[in-house]
């Protein structure tokens, strides 16, 4: 079993900023599709979840072949580092599964001092590279990468293959989903949890080539998503529209709540998310998060050994639940 850093809080009731869970509910119109679907639990979805295959395929303009769905991006990054984890290369800090699930990895460091920005031109993968990484908005900080040297980079290692984790596109970024059936070493990941309020429905994709698309296809449950996940996820991206004005909705959230932190003399790094790093330097970030915990507030320290103890990633809640954690903190700064 790994780390649970990133796992925990389901049954938590207070106030939770540690999980990247959007603090908005799913719209009113995945939770009328899938209030639908209920009565019909009884009989399967469609071979595949063919029905928002071919509406990913239309909105991404990649071919329906390419796509693999399963509950929950998780999985797939799972499935992909099984096959291709030998050797990755990581731009930390990252998400925190992958240190764990790759057999074995190298890293290139962001720097605080350069607010964790990095431009892609200057990536160097070392040789015998199986799998790079790259994570486009980057969590745990938000910032996103100039992806425009991506192209130069899949010809330049032509035997490594790119994973571009996209799990938080519906915020800000740019997509390179529809160059995949051009570069046969280009992968993409996605989830509906974040941007699009679906964490409890489970609903995650990648946009692979094609021979690995249909390993995965071939490997795995005919059924990968409950009807009730399958509509929601369905009704949702037939809304986009609502999508990004709730986006642009979490984004001032978090600046809001940055802004708060900054008065209370707590360096944050810029985000184009719903979530941010902190540095509450001289604080240590753990006993911060247990004073808080006995508060009815969940959050974790960052834990990454060249950052030091300071650090932690904070997610925006309702601007309600925010100035209640503003107000926690104040009384322990």
């Amino acid at each position: 079993m790994t780390s649970k850093a990133e796992k925990g809080g389901g049954a938590f009731r207070g106030i939770k900023l540690l999980l990247c869970e959007n603090p908005l509910p799913p719209i009113g119109e995945a939770i009328e599709a899938a209030r639908a679907e209920l009565p019909l639990s009884n009989y399967y979805t469609e071979p595949y979840s063919e029905p928002l295959r071919r509406l990913i395929s239309e909105r991404t303009g990649v071919p329906e072949r390419l796509i693999h769905i399963n509950a929950g991006s998780e999985l797939i990054l799972r499935q992909l580092f099984q096959r291709l984890g030998r050797q990755v290369h990581l731009l930390a800090p990252t998400y925190v599964l992958f240190p764990e699930i790759a057999q074995s990895y190298t890293e290139t460091r962001l720097r605080p001092e350069a607010d964790f920005r990095f431009d892609l031109s200057e990536l160097e993968i070392p040789a015998g590279t199986s799998l790079a990484v790259i994570v486009n908005p980057n969590n745990p900080n938000g910032g996103t990468f100039d992806m425009t040297p991506l192209p130069g980079l899949l010809e330049r290692y032509r035997d490594t293959y790119f994973l571009v984790d996209e799990a938080f596109i519906g915020m800000a970024g740019q997509s390179v989903a529809h160059q995949v059936p051009r570069y046969p070493n280009l992968l993409v990941t996605r989830t509906l949890s974040k941007a699009h309020s679906l964490a409890g429905f489970r609903v995650g994709y990648a946009i692979l080539p094609a021979a690995l698309a249909d390993d995965l296809n071939a490997s795995n449950d005919a059924y990968p998503l409950a009807r009730a996940s399958q509509a929601a996820a369905i009704a949702t991206l037939e809304n986009e529209d609502k999508i990004r004005e709730r986006a642009a909705t979490l984004r001032g959230w978090a600046r809001d709540l940055a802004g708060e932190l900054e008065a209370l003399g707590v360096r944050t790094f810029p985000s184009e998310t719903y979530f941010f790093l902190a540095d509450f330097t001289p604080e240590d970030a753990g006993e911060i998060a247990e004073s808080l915990r006995q508060k009815d507030i969940l959050i974790k320290p960052l834990n990454d050994p060249q950052l030091g103890p300071a650090y932690m990633r904070v997610t925006t809640a309702t601007p309600e639940d925010n100035m209640r954690f503003v107000a926690a903190l104040r009384e322990l700064l």
